[in-house]
């Protein structure tokens, strides 16, 4: 994906966790869409700080995680909802098995994180574990062009 470009819809999913989000619904206010795995070091390292912007940003922001399985072992739905109860991932989850929404979003890597304005365009992309001060920096001035 590219900057501006429109946020795809969310359709495909093997499974939602904590609850099914729309496109739709996620209009009028910016959206933070992650993905992120179960094999993932870096995933799970990143999740606190990641849990602690949703939760700092709670009534401006809408956050949804998409599981993007990157092997055989990582399909196992009951794992997936016993890592996000560990590691307290309690928005939405999109469960990617069959790579529907990863290929939407021509995503490559986890975690991954796609800002994207209350009208549904990208605005920030960044992969990777490290860089949430840049990612918080990134929230902030799309939240206050909202404004």
């Amino acid at each position: 994906m590219k900057l501006r470009d429109e946020m795809p819809e969310l359709i495909g999913a093997t499974e939602w966790i904590n609850g099914e989000v729309t496109k739709e619904q996620l209009l009028g206010k910016p959206t933070l869409i992650h993905f992120w795995s179960v094999s993932c070091y870096l995933c799970k390292e990143a999740m606190p700080e990641l849990n602690e912007l949703r939760d700092e940003y709670d009534d401006e922001l809408n956050v949804v995680a998409v599981h993007m399985p990157r092997s055989e072992n990582d399909l196992d739905l009951d794992v997936i909802r016993q890592m996000a109860l560990a590691h307290d991932i309690i928005q939405p989850i999109f469960v990617d098995n069959e790579h529907k929404l990863t290929d939407a979003f021509e995503n490559k890597y986890v975690p991954a994180y796609y800002l994207f304005d209350a009208e549904g365009k990208l605005r920030h992309f960044q992969a990777g574990g490290s860089g949430m001060t840049m990612l918080r920096k990134r929230i902030e001035r799309v939240l206050n062009e909202e404004k």
